[in-house]
């Protein structure tokens, strides 16, 4: 019993007692909440993982049915093959599970697939090839992995946005250093460091898209009040305006200089988009479709190979001995496939100098026919249409902004070649993502789906379908 005069304090020390216990019961519950797997998040890691053994067999199959078309027998190494493809793919979907559970479960399974095609068709050309990409296919997944664990938070980008735009530019600038760059088809896009040769670009364009977000995130608000008005347009103020049109200006003057006038027609692009869902203004997609125009007749009339390539894609017949012999063989190939397609390893895509890389879609509309050129268009269209769900989850200005540039280039770099492939649009060298041969192309799209699904599991958490 304690003494008469500590009496009077028992209530208060009895209610503080009792606030403690219940902040501890809180904090423990909180601990448990973190703890606990979402039953949404468990969910969609199922549906994903599903998907992704789907995509694994239908790759595996393909892998069979093309050595079967060509050789008329199994592959010798079709034991090694699908071992190393289930591993490489259970780890990618393992690195989803790990460090993004609340993540869309499509994007993986759909990129896998496009990949596992394209895969298939490199190997049914040539098997030095198929080795070259199944080693470019690892570091890849390897790169998308160390993407999601070195992103927890997204939005810490934001604050290296600067830093993303110099390495942005110097990785541009570098094709042209006297000794380390060099040209490869009329493009001086390439780089050669040792025994490695790779694209700088395909990464520059990842830098660029963050530098793009991140400014116009921080800046929105005064791009959108404006300043002078110009043919109807309410324009920002130079002062506030000038970065963003510095780097856009480096990109174009870069990539006019490398004659790749595809990828500048990419990076202008990303440019006019982020700047019209920044602003909300559509006078920014008009006043950018000016530009366009403009600067297409004016690249028309300053090179010849811009010149050679619209003539080609108005009248390829008349050159078919010459430059429209490539296209042209395209479309046979096109019209040899027809509705079902010759079946795999049945075709003859070798006859188009650059199936491996530019029309490796027509190598897939020959021997898959129309019904297999069709899913993989609405397997991008899938990615696309994921991306952009992506972006309007998210509440945070900098992931949205982030999460439409990184949609825009995959869908705007698909669209350029599969329109040239077809004949819509004069032909670009651009490499059709996931599926072309190539490494550089490789990676930087598989770190750019890594940064889609760490914005997605972002916006999960932040929706609380999954504890923070």
């Amino acid at each position: 019993t304690p003494p008469l005069r500590c009496r009077p304090l028992l209530p208060p020390l009895r209610r503080v007692h009792q606030q403690h216990r219940a902040l501890l019961l809180l904090l423990w519950s909180e601990a448990q909440l973190a703890n606990t797997v979402s039953p949404l998040a468990v969910a969609r890691r199922r549906s994903e993982l599903g998907l992704v053994l789907l995509a694994a067999f239908i790759t595996g199959a393909a892998y069979v049915l093309a050595s079967l078309g060509k050789n008329a027998s199994l592959p010798a190494r079709i034991g090694p093959f699908l071992v190393s493809l289930l591993v490489l793919l259970v780890c990618a979907h393992i690195g989803v599970r790990k460090f993004a559970p609340g993540a869309s479960p499509l994007l993986l399974p759909l990129a896998t697939l496009l990949h596992g095609i394209g895969y298939v068709m490199i190997a049914r050309l040539s098997d030095r090839l198929a080795g070259l990409q199944a080693t470019w296919s690892l570091i890849a997944v390897a790169c998308f992995i160390a993407v999601l664990v070195a992103l927890p938070r997204v939005a810490d980008l934001l604050r290296y946005q600067y830093t993303f735009l110099f390495v942005g530019v110097f990785l541009q600038l570098l094709p042209l250093v006297p000794g380390v760059g060099f040209s490869s088809g009329g493009a001086r896009i390439w780089v050669s460091i040792g025994p490695i040769n790779f694209q700088p670009g395909e990464f520059a364009k990842l830098c660029l898209a963050i530098f793009f977000a991140g400014y116009l995130a921080e800046q929105r608000e005064v791009l959108s009040s404006g300043g002078k008005r110009i043919a109807g347009v309410q324009l920002p103020e130079m002062r506030t305006f000038l970065p963003v049109m510095l780097a856009w200006g480096v990109s174009v003057v870069v990539m006019v200089a490398e004659k790749d006038l595809g990828s500048s027609l990419l990076f202008f692009t990303l440019f006019v988009v982020l700047l019209w869902v920044a602003t909300e203004r559509s006078g920014y997609i008009v006043f950018g479709g000016g530009l366009f125009v403009l600067g297409a007749f004016i690249a028309y009339n300053m090179f010849g190979h811009v010149r050679d390539r619209f003539a080609i894609w108005l009248d390829p017949w008349s050159q078919y001995n010459g430059k429209g012999y490539q296209i042209v063989q395209g479309m046979f190939g096109f019209a040899e496939g027809g509705i079902s397609g010759t079946g795999l390893g049945l075709g003859d895509p070798t006859r188009i100098p650059a199936v491996k890389n530019d029309f490796i879609f027509a190598a897939i509309g020959e021997e898959l026919g129309l019904f297999g050129a069709t899913a993989v268009l609405a397997a991008f269209v899938f990615i696309i249409g994921s991306g952009l769900r992506t972006a309007i989850r998210t509440d945070n200005a900098f992931e949205k902004l982030l999460a439409v540039g990184l949609t825009t280039i995959l869908g705007v770099q698909a669209f350029i070649i599969l329109a040239g492939v077809l004949r819509v649009l004069p032909l670009t060298g651009v490499t059709l993502p996931f599926m072309s041969y190539g490494g550089s192309s490789l990676v930087a799209n598989y770190m750019l789906l890594g940064l889609l699904i760490a914005i997605s599991h972002s916006s999960a958490r932040r929706l609380h379908e999954v504890p923070a």
